[in-house]
């Protein structure tokens, strides 16, 4: 997996992140501490033209640097849930139904890891994993929160529900955010960018949940609405 700019870079490595190469635009700098690190840690650091990061950019936004590093690891369902209760806090879950788009996924990583979700469930196939350009736009929050990667969104729901955690799906049409309870262990399901959340993944929820919305344009870009419903998650557990 390839990961671009100097955040993201330091942010992996600063979680532990294995680097294999680093590959460094000549004659920029700043990225010093970067370099000797990554060389600290093994790494093989190769200084380039422009020309040459281009060509192994993903995003064309790599500002100078790119490190080569193993994939991803997910985590399990079984991990996230051992966590919260490491914690000692109420389970606090985000359930990802077909999200398609690299930057949306990012973008929920980052809310997720700003707002303490204890972790994601994505579906192993058709919905985009963490790669590169997630890593990116998550502002590193990819290496802190725990991804899970299921084989079906609706068995694991079924089984969440069989140890009574509570599961909501965001949906325009469902109860209005402020009278559902979010205080307890609870998973929030967001579904796709063009479709919602699917029919029967719906249909298996204890509850829909909205966003109130006053505005002519009746909907909200996927990880904008889950960085709202994690904040109401977070007020109604403050109080």
């Amino acid at each position: 997996m390839v990961i671009e700019g100097r955040n993201s870079i330091r942010e992996a490595l600063a979680a532990g992140t294995a680097i294999g190469r680093l590959y460094v635009q000549k004659g920029l700098h700043g990225m010093e501490d970067i370099v000797d690190k990554s060389k600290s840690k093994g790494a093989r650091v190769v200084f380039c033209d422009k020309k040459e990061l281009d060509k192994l950019s993903d995003s064309g936004a790599h500002r100078g640097i790119i490190a080569v590093v193993e994939d991803y690891k997910y985590s399990t369902l079984e991990d996230i849930r051992a966590l919260a209760k490491a914690k000692g806090e109420k389970l606090f879950l985000l359930i990802l139904d077909g999200i398609e788009d690299p930057h949306n996924l990012g973008s929920i990583l980052r809310a997720a890891e700003c707002a303490g979700a204890h972790g994601i469930v994505i579906p192993k196939r058709r919905a985009v994993g963490v790669n590169g350009t997630v890593v990116k736009v998550s502002s590193g929050a990819a290496q802190h929160v725990k991804v899970a990667a299921v084989n079906n969104v609706n068995d694991t729901i079924r089984m969440l529900k069989q140890d009574f955690v509570k599961v909501y799906c965001a949906d325009m049409k469902g109860d209005v955010m402020y009278d559902v309870d979010m205080r307890d262990d609870t998973a929030i399901v967001i579904g796709s960018e063009g479709f919602g959340v699917k029919a029967l993944t719906s249909s298996l929820c204890d509850r829909a949940v909205s966003i109130p919305q006053s505005g002519k344009v009746n909907s909200l870009n996927a990880s904008v609405a889950c960085g709202i419903l994690c904040y109401e998650l977070i007020r109604q557990r403050l109080n």
